[in-house]
């Protein structure tokens, strides 16, 4: 099997987190039941330690007034795992007030937090759902991403 964290985190997400089921209390309890489900063990460490990261960065960051119009510079890493594609995305979510300046910056620090050598828009998607997900205040911007993750929503024409 050649399931990654992103996928842990889907199966997470689509099981417990969407509100059609009760979490187990007992984090034991669902690191056994994604046992069960086929997820190695190593991968769900690192799933568990990736939301554990998620939650600690969740309020850290700040941007002041003066930074509102400036533009994402991306790194050479970031460029090689971030293809232009899913760079776009993240500007036309900043945009179109998806993401703000934190957001798309937790994004990036998640996004580069896989393992994968490059993320697929798909993963991207995930990643930013999940991000919103964890965001106080982003409801609006959560309903508008998990619509474009579920239904395919094209993000922008060419």
């Amino acid at each position: 099997m050649n399931e990654n964290v992103v996928d842990i985190l889907i199966y997470l997400y689509e099981n417990y987190m969407d509100g059609d089921q009760s979490t187990p209390s007992d984090q034991a309890q669902v690191h056994e039941e994604l046992l069960q489900a086929g997820f190695p063990e190593r991968e769900i460490d690192k799933a568990f330690a990736w939301m554990d990261e998620l939650a600690l960065h969740q309020d850290s960051q700040s941007y002041s007034d003066h930074t509102e119009h400036s533009i994402r510079i991306y790194t050479d890493e970031e460029q090689s795992r971030l293809d232009a594609d899913s760079r776009g995305l993240l500007l036309f979510l900043e945009q179109n007030s998806i993401l703000d300046q934190a957001s798309r910056e937790l994004v990036i620090d998640r996004a580069m937090a896989l393992d994968n050598v490059q993320i697929t828009i798909e993963e991207l998607k995930w990643v930013i759902l999940l991000v919103l997900m964890n965001q106080p205040g982003q409801e609006s911007a959560f309903a508008q991403m998990e619509d474009l993750v579920y239904n395919d929503i094209p993000v922008f024409l060419h």
